[in-house]
């Protein structure tokens, strides 16, 4: 999943990739969004590797859009909303390091952008602690297995995602009303 020509990536985790998936993928802008590994240091891991703990990856989405129609720091503030980003290795029920909030930024712009914005969010006080948003250098993305995909489109009816992914699809839906994708015709 590369970028073309006028798109740009981005990679970001913040807890559970189902629930990031299903929030960018309805985000105006958004060209592609894959669930995956990175910042860890196992070649090639399985969800099963990584949930033990050992591998040092995160759960993250590997997220392509166009930056003529989203601005890279507007990705990060719909970031920033629909997850914790004060609790170190967790979201929610979800413990462990690949629940942790980090940004794997592919650009040194891409890193200033994302350092603005976690100051704007701490002078703003949306969260009433200190972030601990870990912001390092883009490292190797491994897509998750296919039955990760999409996870929350095939399986909107689970208890999981009735429980934590449709609340935080739900809250970006009414903060970025305007931000959201038009259905198709």
């Amino acid at each position: 999943m590369v970028a073309q020509a006028g798109q740009e990536a981005a990679t970001l985790g913040g807890g559970c990739f189902w629930c990031l998936e299903a929030v960018f993928k309805d985000l105006r802008g958004v060209v592609s969004v894959m669930s995956g590994y990175a910042g860890g240091h196992v070649e090639n891991p399985s969800y099963e590797e990584v949930c033990g703990k050992k591998t040092g990856h995160a759960e993250v989405v590997r997220v392509v859009f166009d930056p003529a129609e989203l601005a890279y720091a507007d990705l990060l503030r719909v970031f920033f909303t629909i997850h914790d980003p004060t609790t170190r290795d967790r979201q929610g029920a979800d413990v462990g390091p690949q629940y942790r909030s980090i940004i794997l930024a592919h650009s040194p712009a891409q890193e200033a952008t994302a350092r603005d914005v976690m100051a704007e969010v701490e002078r703003a006080g949306i969260w009433g602690a200190p972030l601990v948003t870990e912001l390092v250098p883009e490292a190797r993305f491994w897509p998750a297995e296919p039955e990760h995909h999409d996870y929350f489109a095939r399986n909107p009816w689970s208890g999981y995602c009735r429980a934590v992914v449709a609340p935080k699809v739900a809250k970006f839906r009414k903060v970025f009303a305007d931000r959201v994708k038009k259905p198709a015709a």
